[in-house]
């Protein structure tokens, strides 16, 4: 674990920004990309750190670590799904096939929980027992394990801007997707789960639910794409206390970023206005949190790569031939 004396420092050189000598840059909240020749696509994860649909800040090594967890994901799932890595040249970046994306977010969960407006929980709480044409018995508790993982699929933004319910069915109703398109990804989605799942137990962690995107090739093949099985793209809780807590009335202790937006909560925000100051000491404990996930799911090492990163990037990308 690095410490927060070497991370302190690292804080007001976080890669928040990438600025390369490449035309058509296009950013989302956490990566920038950008068109290659041969139909590639070079995609930059960055430090960026956001939550409640806002860029909070930025905070060392995230973006290393995102992009090498997925990476180390999609070689442990190949053989269920292809995906779209071509290689890695960077730490921070890699170069994948370009394909079009789904227009549909396929969301995976294992347990009844949550509470935003689209979660499982939240909608049982308020009476619902059909939520994303699922039946749900009477007498369920938050954070139940749900007896077999459950696809609640939801719009990409969708016409208001924000991620919009779906069931499954209404995803081909809808001609989102042509129902043996939908059903092999259905199928993909819920093996790559399982298998997650299965190593994250290993490793004393629970994987509880997670967001899975998929792209289709110009052949019309299935490709897993964007990121798999991160702090960001899912929720992780702590396995060896899981039950004693649930048990109890207990909110399980929780093993992704959630606890940065807790803190936020206290303080009153959940994304509307002035975002709030925060203390660094948070923002190195989320570093920290992100590196500790990377290690104990692969069980390997983090090795932290050199800052700045925009410098290292740009000499790893002319040795590769891309810039």
């Amino acid at each position: 674990m690095i410490s927060a004396e070497a991370l302190s420092p690292l804080l007001k050189e976080t890669f928040q920004n990438c600025q390369l000598p490449l035309e058509g840059k296009q950013s989302g909240k956490v990566r920038d990309w950008f068109s290659l020749s041969s139909g590639r696509r070079l995609i930059i994860t960055t430090d960026r750190l956001s939550a409640f649909d806002r860029i909070l800040t930025a905070i060392p090594y995230k973006g290393q670590v995102l992009n090498q967890l997925s990476n180390w994901w999609f070689d442990l799932t190949r053989d269920i799904v292809p995906n779209h890595i071509i290689s890695t040249p960077d730490p921070n970046a890699i170069v994948v096939q370009e394909v079009t994306p789904v227009m549909v977010e396929v969301i995976v969960r294992g347990y009844i929980t949550g509470v935003t407006s689209t979660a499982l929980w939240y909608r049982y709480s308020l009476g619902e027992r059909q939520i994303y044409g699922y039946e749900f018995p009477d007498g369920l508790r938050k954070n139940q394990q749900l007896p077999e993982p459950i696809i609640t699929p939801t719009t990409k933004g969708g016409e208001t801007g924000h991620d919009e319910r779906l069931t499954c069915q209404e995803v081909v109703e809808k001609g989102l997707l042509d129902q043996k398109t939908w059903d092999l990804i259905q199928n993909a989605a819920l093996a790559v789960f399982k298998r997650g799942q299965q190593i994250a137990n290993k490793a004393g962690i629970i994987l509880v639910d997670t967001k899975y995107e998929f792209g289709l090739t110009p052949t019309g093949e299935i490709m897993l794409i964007d990121e798999v099985h991160t702090p960001d793209s899912s929720r992780f809780w702590k396995l060896d206390t899981y039950q004693k807590r649930f048990d109890s009335d207990q909110e399980p202790e929780n093993f992704d970023k959630e606890f940065i937006r807790m803190a936020f909560a206290e303080k009153g925000y959940r994304g509307d206005g002035q975002v709030p100051e925060m203390p660094d000491s948070l923002w190195i404990a989320a570093s920290q949190r992100y590196i500790e996930i990377y290690e104990r799911l692969t069980g390997l090492p983090f090795k932290a790569a050199p800052y700045p990163v925009q410098d290292r990037l740009i000499l790893n990308l002319k040795k590769t031939g891309l810039i």
